[in-house]
């Protein structure tokens, strides 16, 4: 007795949350259920949930009105879907930005080179450089970013060469880093005074400031850099 009950308080749960619906029924005897957005004289446009439909008058057959409360309760069903939607999309995407990726990386006079693009549009050459704290760009690779130049002295710097030498630079923030798909935002990078940008070789140093945030290690038979999202 007891599930008879129970299915017959759901079955009237389904049925009144289908007729939550404004229902268009149309003379080809297709029905369509959404909430009705406008109304004229010589049609209608039907909200869906993921786009609006219009007919004109002469389609239809009959048309069925949901109450005030009805169109609320569902349109809350849409929006709850929607976050749903964009919660599962946001796991994929995240899934996917922690999946190992392959960097390729040549060679020049023993130091390992990774092509590496800059607030989403300048392209620099980047040495690779564990020993380097930040990524450190030459004033020639930076001028293309047109970063504000700060006044504050916080912002002014020395770098230790490897050969020991120290240089000024200055502080900067790139928006994004991008070594062919992996990506960081807003890293902490130093751009070498002019005076000093003729001691790289490239156009810069790739440092920990972007390597700590993942797991690398180098494929030298495939010229290969793997790099994995920590």
């Amino acid at each position: 007795m007891v599930i008879k009950v129970a299915l017959v308080i759901l079955f009237l749960f389904s049925f009144s949350f289908l007729a939550y619906a404004d229902t268009i029924y149309l003379k080809n005897g297709r029905a369509i259920e959404g909430i009705i957005s406008k109304e004229t004289e010589s049609g209608i446009s039907l909200d869906i949930g993921s786009g609006v439909l219009k007919f004109y008058k002469d389609q239809i057959e009959n048309i069925e009105r949901s109450s005030s409360e009805g169109a609320r309760l569902i349109r809350q069903k849409w929006s709850n879907r929607q976050a749903a939607d964009q919660a599962r999309a946001l796991e994929i995407l995240e899934k996917a930005d922690h999946e190992p990726k392959l960097v390729a990386i040549n060679e020049q006079s023993g130091h390992l080179i990774v092509e590496t693009l800059l607030n989403k549009k300048v392209k620099v050459k980047l040495m690779l450089d564990t020993g380097a704290s930040l990524i450190v760009l030459s004033n020639r690779a930076a001028s293309g970013l047109r970063i504000p130049v700060s006044n504050d002295p916080r912002d002014y710097l020395f770098l230790v060469m490897a050969d020991g030498r120290k240089v000024g630079a200055r502080r900067v923030i790139l928006d994004s880093v991008n070594v062919q798909g992996s990506e960081l935002r807003r890293v902490e990078a130093a751009v070498l005074l002019k005076e000093e940008s003729n001691l790289l070789s490239a156009d810069g140093l790739l440092g920990m400031s972007f390597l700590k945030k993942f797991s690398f290690k180098i494929d030298r038979k495939n010229n290969k850099l793997v790099l994995e999202k920590i």
